[in-house]
């Protein structure tokens, strides 16, 4: 039997802790770790408590990241029951989190797109997950 592949996405930030506040307070995401000084680097862990995938945002000190090269670069999550999905969009909301339209409108179909401080925008699909 295969092991399940595990899934790291890691970035910088410039703005780790209102990054961290967006992701766990608005996405509803768990923090897992938190580092400081490593290296040069702080940063921390997000994602679900046994989840085969995680985000990962650092922040090397005395570099900057910059903000998001495009409106287009999307984290999607595909939340298939209504109720789910609209329970997501309101953490969102009540995070502080407006909607913004998304630059492909396909995403504002059957979603929402929301902006994280870096201008990196999550998608709150509300359909099933499809190749």
């Amino acid at each position: 039997m295969q092991d399940t592949p595990k899934l790291r996405v890691a970035r910088p930030t410039d703005n780790l802790e209102q990054v961290v506040r967006f992701y766990r307070d608005g996405l509803g995401l768990t923090l897992l770790y938190r580092f400081a000084d490593h290296d040069g680097f702080d940063g921390a862990m997000l994602g679900r408590e046994g989840a085969p995938y995680h985000l990962e945002f650092t922040h090397a000190r005395g570099h900057a990241a910059g903000r998001s090269p495009t409106a287009d670069n999307l984290l999607v999550f595909y939340l298939p029951e209504q109720a789910d999905w609209e329970a997501a969009c309101a953490r969102m909301r009540a995070a502080g989190y407006a909607p913004v339209a998304a630059f492909n409108p396909y995403w504002d179909r059957q979603g929402l797109t929301f902006e994280d401080p870096d201008g990196y925008r999550v998608v709150l699909q509300n359909a099933a997950w499809g190749a």
